[in-house]
């Protein structure tokens, strides 16, 4: 559904105009206002149309948090003997052993990401990003012993997840040609204009054969470049067949920002591009790596409401069709991402009772093994939405990016559950807020999970506010991982934040993942509430400066909890959702809807009027901060300015905040900074009109 997750590019900007609409303007400036939503041509700056004064306490809080070094990706060789890893752009290669690290660049200098490895362990391939009005990138390999980066292409669009084919002859990569944005519903869409006829930008499997170009003279033929699957088909993953001669799939017809949900797998033939069919899914799926033995492949399925965000059951299907066979059934854990080790083995990755957890079984039977399990969010890459690893070929080994809340993140590899930290980029780094505890509480009989950040130098006596953060999905998890952003800037507040898993969060399971069907803010929502109850109950909380936030689904459950309760003292939402019925005439991914809901909302209203926040809005009394990028198509602005416009027709305290040229996900860091400024003064301000009272 909605959230903030697979691509993370930033884009900085000096300076950024944003259209601020504030309830204490007069009649006379809302027309400006609104005509500042709507084409993002006019600049608000002064704190009466709702910008945070400055200075201020959240706004000297957010310029003294500390700075990790993120690693973008960690790859560990096929043998387990190096490493190689991808730091702000800056690809390094550093062998486990002990010996020398060494950097590879390209002309240039640009910057370098989604770095793999070739069977033999000799040749890394990687995508440099190339600077210009529209997604451009360049394909590389570079020889692991130190010799010069050979070009092989020039892609004019986006580019992503190449792969070595087994031999080493050729490597695949997804490819859009001309596409003139980043790919994905996060990203800012292209504005509507004009007669509306949807051009559709297929991403496609596209190869190129390392023995055409001359590794001596560096001599590129982008021509070499051909694409292979059909132009109708739009391809999200891919892995080869250990043969060559094919690859697994999914994929899906149309428009590729809408019809994830809807893909299928294929086995795909490699050299003409011919795809067949060999299993529809109940729901949806992702991570399809085929066997060694080249028979099978094993995937995860679940209710995910987001590409990138993954998390279901492993299934195992024929690579020739057939059946699928689901290997785990029942698990009480959520698979993020899964490998092979050996033909008749499978290891993953999963969110166990929200810690990272590490897992084996057999294909033929029985129940699976736990490897390794911590509170540490373990994965890939810095920023990782699930736990998932780098593996060797035989499985035995694996690197990851290691962080929680109090650690900030670094690379350890080596055996599961016996790795040793390989880098130490951020010696010396420590987090300004206080700790983070695992905690659960119950609501009824159903246990749920969440963690808890407390306020930094905790004094016990003292009471404290209490900021809950929804995450968004609703299909994702919180987890314990460095957060230089909002959660641990409240912390360093001084307020308790808590980011709890509801029922239709990852961690406890498919079930429980699928607990909020046809019940979005019922049960959902009441975990939430009773995580507040108990906590406040537990710790030093105090009550009447309790506030929500969220962004996505968070930004929905935030705008329709203050229709359920008057408990909080604010509310900021965050491109929330406020209308079932105009949402779904208005989003570009609307194919998210029918596993959650069962019907779309013009077959079944009514299940979507139950959880509606705007059929209710008239008992919202909570003060509300709405943030929203104007570009936004998983939650299009309309639905931030229906709510603004609801709220201050009822005269409650509101102001609106839209970021032109955003999308879901913010790509320019003065945008993302702002938006947190606003959110931690928002709170500061009601919370200490809480307090007088």
């Amino acid at each position: 559904m909605f959230l903030l997750p697979a691509v993370r590019r930033v884009c900085h900007a000096a300076a950024i105009t944003r259209c601020v609409y504030s309830s204490a303007m007069k009649p006379g400036n809302c027309r400006l206002a609104l005509s500042c939503v709507i084409a993002a041509l006019f600049t608000f700056t002064s704190p009466a149309n709702g910008q945070p004064s400055a200075p201020s306490r959240a706004a000297s809080v957010l310029d003294s948090m500390p700075h990790a070094r993120r690693i973008d990706q960690v790859a560990l060789s096929p043998d387990g003997t190096e490493v190689a890893y991808i730091e702000n752009g800056e690809l390094t290669v550093l062998a486990l052993s002990g010996g020398a690290s060494h950097a590879i660049s390209v002309a240039g200098k640009l910057p370098l990401r989604e770095v793999v490895w070739s069977a033999d362990g000799k040749q890394l391939a990687f995508l440099a990003d190339v600077a210009g009005d529209g997604p451009s990138a360049q394909l590389w390999t570079a020889p692991v012993d130190g010799s010069d980066p050979v070009k092989r292409a020039e892609l004019k669009g986006y580019a992503e997840n190449p792969r070595f084919s087994p031999d080493g002859s050729k490597l695949a990569v997804l490819f859009i040609k001309g596409m003139p944005r980043v790919a994905g519903p996060l990203q800012p869409m292209t504005p509507l204009a004009g007669v509306i006829d949807e051009k559709i930008y297929e991403q496609r499997i596209a190869t190129v054969d390392l023995g055409i170009n001359d590794l001596r003279t560096n001599d590129l033929n982008s021509g070499h470049l051909t694409q292979v699957t059909p132009a109708d088909m739009y391809v999200y993953q891919y892995d080869w067949a250990p043969d060559g001669q094919s690859w697994a799939a999914i994929a899906a017809h149309g428009n590729g920002d809408a019809n994830w949900w809807v893909a299928r797998l294929y086995r795909v033939d490699a050299r003409t591009g011919e795809m067949h069919e060999i299993y529809k899914p109940k729901l949806e799926m992702a991570d399809p790596h085929v066997s060694p033995d080249g028979k099978n492949v094993a995937f995860i399925e679940g209710l995910m409401s987001d590409a990138g965000l993954t998390g279901g059951e492993i299934m195992l299907v024929r690579l020739a069709g057939g059946p699928a066979r689901n290997l785990t059934p029942g698990i009480k854990a959520s698979p993020s991402a899964v490998t092979w080790s050996g033909s008749e083995r499978v290891i993953f990755a999963q969110d166990l009772d929200g810690n990272s957890s590490f897992a084996t079984m057999s294909t033929n039977g029985g129940a699976s093994q736990i490897l390794w399990t911590g509170e540490e969010l373990t994965g890939t890459a810095s920023d990782g939405w699930e736990p998932s690893g780098s593996f060797s070929r035989d499985g035995t080994k694996i690197a990851v990016v290691r962080e929680s809340a109090g650690t900030p993140p670094e690379i350890w590899a080596g055996t599961i559950g016996k790795w040793e930290q390989v880098t130490h980029l951020n010696t010396g780094v420590k987090p300004a807020w206080g700790e983070t505890r695992n905690v659960h509480w119950m609501n009824s009989r159903m246990r749920v999970q969440g963690w808890l950040t407390f306020p930094k130098d905790f004094t016990p006596g003292k009471t404290y506010p209490l900021v809950v953060n929804v995450h968004g999905g609703p299909s994702h998890a919180c987890t314990s991982h460095w957060d230089e952003g909002l959660n641990g800037a409240e912390g360093a507040l001084g307020y308790f934040a808590l980011c709890s898993n509801p029922r239709g969060s990852y961690g406890q399971g498919e079930a429980f993942t699928q607990g909020n069907v046809k019940d979005f803010g019922g049960g959902d929502y009441r975990d939430i509430m009773a995580g507040v109850e108990a906590l406040t109950r537990q710790y030093p909380i105090d009550p009447k400066r309790i506030g929500i936030r969220g962004h996505s689904y968070g930004g929905y459950m935030t705008m329709w909890a203050e229709t359920q309760t008057s408990r909080f003292a604010a509310a900021v939402a965050g491109a929330g959702l406020s209308d079932w019925l105009s949402y779904y005439g208005l989003n570009d991914i609307d194919e998210w809807m029918i596993p959650f809901f069962g019907a779309s909302v013009y077959d079944d209203p009514a299940v979507y009027a139950k959880s509606d926040p705007m059929h209710f809005v008239k008992a919202v009394k909570t003060p509300t901060l709405i943030l929203v990028g104007d570009r936004d198509g998983e939650v299009p602005m309309e639905q931030s300015v229906e709510w603004w416009h609801a709220l201050k027709a009822m005269n409650v305290p509101t102001t609106l905040v839209v970021y032109p040229d955003e999308g879901h996900m913010f790509v320019k860091a003065a945008d993302a900074r702002d938006y947190n400024l606003r959110t931690l003064a928002w709170f500061e301000e009601w919370f200490a009109k809480a307090a007088a009272r």
